[in-house]
């Protein structure tokens, strides 16, 4: 099978699986595991921030963030696809009791006029005050776009001046470093939090890692604990972290040029539209609205012939490069849709 469906999908490297096999481990919830430890600080390290921490998933990293940052009854305010306000199960309502604001970006994008005009500051008692501003780079659902450094300072900035906190959900920060031709470190600077995974294109088996000043972060460890995420033997797991960190990141490259050339060979098939210079990552969106089919047959159909891929609605399908997608597996992938499409 040809899997695009996600950079979850893949397979630990053989150097993964023999530092899993290898690892030195202690009690981490008493703060005991060497590996662990190591992970930490080289996630500190490459993010900027004075510490950091592993937790078993994004989505739990988001959330504790999200605690740190906000009083029961407050307002984040979002891009209205990101992963934070769809798909994380209505959480932060549930863990923080804070609702979330969607603001609608340009290819994902936000800008401080619309993030300002969707805040409430010293706003009447009876309007529920913003808290934090939650920002995501790479953007998914908006394929994979990146935030240039420029607006990011900008949103930051104007929301500090308002006494606002900011996070940024970086799940895919190695990405979005690739196509800004920066530091992972540098996107991160101006943010007071940042949440990067170690199990999309980076390709370990398990974790994300929350990263910020030590304060944040040593509440941030009973925040895990309370959600569940406090782990024993867990260096089992930060090994895999530490050879992805070392030697995945290299080969993002070669995903963005696959999803490029995936782009292009899309918009030359009939019925299908994508704009290839929007692609600038590894995630690759496109309408088949036009050949008469719906997602769900299209997937159906694509998975018979031995590809992988989801639709995120009925017209919309997306694909995502990832190192066990080779550019022979994009030529192939091509091959079938278009015969699929143009029969």
């Amino acid at each position: 099978m040809i899997d695009l469906r996600s950079d979850t999908v893949t397979k630990p490297t053989e150097r993964m699986r023999r530092a899993m096999a290898e690892a030195e481990v202690g009690d981490d919830v008493y703060m005991e595991d060497p590996t662990v430890l190591r992970l930490q600080e080289r996630a500190a390290e490459l993010t900027g921030k004075e510490a950091a921490l592993f937790v078993p998933s994004g989505t739990m990293g988001n959330q504790i963030c999200i605690k740190l940052h906000s009083r029961p009854g407050t307002e984040v305010v979002l891009e209205e696809r990101s992963h934070i306000f769809n798909y994380e199960m209505g959480a932060s309502a549930l863990i923080s009791g804070v609702t979330l604001r969607p603001v609608r970006g340009e290819d994902g994008l936000l800008d401080w006029q619309k993030v300002n005009a969707a805040i409430h500051h010293n706003a009447a008692y009876y309007v529920t005050p913003t808290s934090m501003i939650a920002l995501e780079n790479s953007h998914n659902m908006a394929g994979g776009s990146v935030m240039p450094l420029g607006i990011a300072d900008e949103i930051c900035a104007g929301a500090r001046a308002l006494g606002l906190k900011t996070h940024l959900d970086g799940a895919r920060i190695f990405n979005a470093s690739i196509a800004l031709s920066t530091t992972v470190a540098e996107i991160a600077r101006p943010f007071d939090t940042v949440m990067f995974c170690l199990s999309k294109g980076l390709g370990a088996p398990v974790g994300s890692m929350i990263a910020g000043c030590r304060d944040l972060i040593r509440e941030a460890v009973s925040l895990r604990k309370l959600l569940g995420g406090g782990m024993r033997q867990v260096g089992v797991l930060a090994a895999a972290g530490l050879v992805a960190l070392d030697e995945s990141p290299g080969v993002l490259p070669d995903d963005h040029a696959n999803a490029q050339r995936l782009a292009t060979g899309l918009a030359q098939i009939r019925g299908l539209k994508i704009d290839p210079e929007k692609v600038q990552t590894n995630i690759v969106i496109f309408d088949i609205s036009e050949t008469g089919m719906t997602t769900s047959q299209l997937t159906v159909e694509l998975k018979a012939r031995g590809v992988l891929a989801n639709g995120i609605n009925p017209r919309e399908m997306r694909m995502v490069t990832h190192y066990d997608v080779s550019l022979e597996k994009i030529e192939t992938t091509l091959g079938i849709i278009r015969e699929i499409v143009e029969r």
